[in-house]
C-alpha cells in the first residue's frame, strides 16, 4: 500500500520559516518525480514545486521561485519543501504528490499518488 505522509505545517509569522516533509512508503521511491501543490481556501489547488525523479530538474511556480526549495532524499524515501519568508498568500493546505518516471510536472493529473494534506498558517 502505497502512503504519502506529510509533517512540517503549523501557524507562523510572516517572515518565518518551515520545512515540510513527505515520508513515502509502499513504492520504490527514486522512480518518482515528487511534487508539492497548495490549495488556499476558497481556491483551486496550484502547483508549487516539483523535482524529477533523477533529481537533476526542479520547477517552481513564479510565486514561491526564490524562497522555496523542494529537495528529495532517496535513501530516506523523503521529499522536502524549504519554505522560506513566508507571507499570508502561502496560508494553504500543502499537498505531496508522486509521478511515476515523471521530471517534474506541473500537471496534477499526471501524479498518481497523493498525501492527505497539511495546514500552513502565516499571520501578519
Amino acid at each position: 500500500q502505497v502512503q504519502l505522509v506529510e509533517s512540517g505545517g503549523g501557524l507562523v509569522q510572516a517572515g518565518s520559516s518551515l520545512r515540510l516533509s513527505c515520508a513515502t512508503s509502499g513504492l520504490i521511491f527514486w522512480n518518482f518525480a515528487m511534487g508539492w501543490f497548495r490549495q488556499a481556501p476558497g481556491k483551486e489547488r496550484e502547483f508549487v514545486a516539483a523535482v524529477g525523479w533523477s533529481g537533476g530538474s526542479t520547477d517552481y511556480a513564479d510565486s514561491v521561485r526564490g524562497r522555496f526549495t523542494i529537495s528529495r532524499d532517496d535513501a530516506k524515501n523523503t521529499a522536502y519543501l524549504q519554505m522560506n519568508s513566508l507571507n499570508g498568500e502561502d496560508t494553504a493546505v500543502y499537498y505531496c504528490a508522486a509521478d511515476p518516471w515523471g521530471t517534474g510536472t506541473r500537471d496534477d493529473s499526471r501524479y498518481r499518488y497523493w498525501g492527505q494534506g497539511i495546514q500552513v498558517s502565516v499571520s501578519a
